[in-house]
């Protein structure tokens, strides 16, 4: 059977690995941020170039108006991978509640750059993120 280039890694390195990356899975709807009123109301009048007018939906200087997502949040799951492990059984993720947009991309970022002998638990993670960059998440709260 052939190694997977994770294992092989790990081989040369003379370690096995755990490692982390998230998943993003949302909010993908605007219905979630309108009912937290994270939404604003925009007019915008369409030129030449809008896909509207091009798909025939509308005309040159119609005015549309449409929600726009004034505070953008991202949810999903840590995926883990432990290479010491065959197959699905190295396999773990954790569910991540809401965050801001920007936490979700330095926390993915930082996670995507660590490797960690044994597996951590999501508390670890988190702590050992804000810790280490400095950078305090902003959840959102229902």
């Amino acid at each position: 059977m052939a190694s997977s280039p994770q294992y092989e890694y790990a081989e040369r390195k003379g370690v096995m690995s755990v490692t982390y990356d998230t998943n993003w899975m949302g909010p993908a709807s605007i219905e979630w941020y309108k009912k937290r009123g994270l939404t604003r109301k925009i007019a915008e009048t369409l030129t030449e170039e809008s896909a509207l007018v091009f798909l025939g939906k509308n005309n040159v200087g119609d005015v549309i108006e449409y929600d726009n997502i004034t505070t953008h949040y991202c949810a999903g799951r840590i995926d883990v991978r432990d290479d010491s492990k065959d197959g699905y059984d190295g396999w773990d993720e954790y569910s991540i509640a809401p965050m801001l947009e920007e936490d979700w991309s330095a926390l993915g970022d930082w996670l995507w750059d660590l490797e960690t002998e044994e597996q951590l638990s999501y508390e670890e993670l988190i702590e050992r993120f804000e810790k280490e960059t400095g950078h305090k998440i902003m959840w959102f709260n229902d």
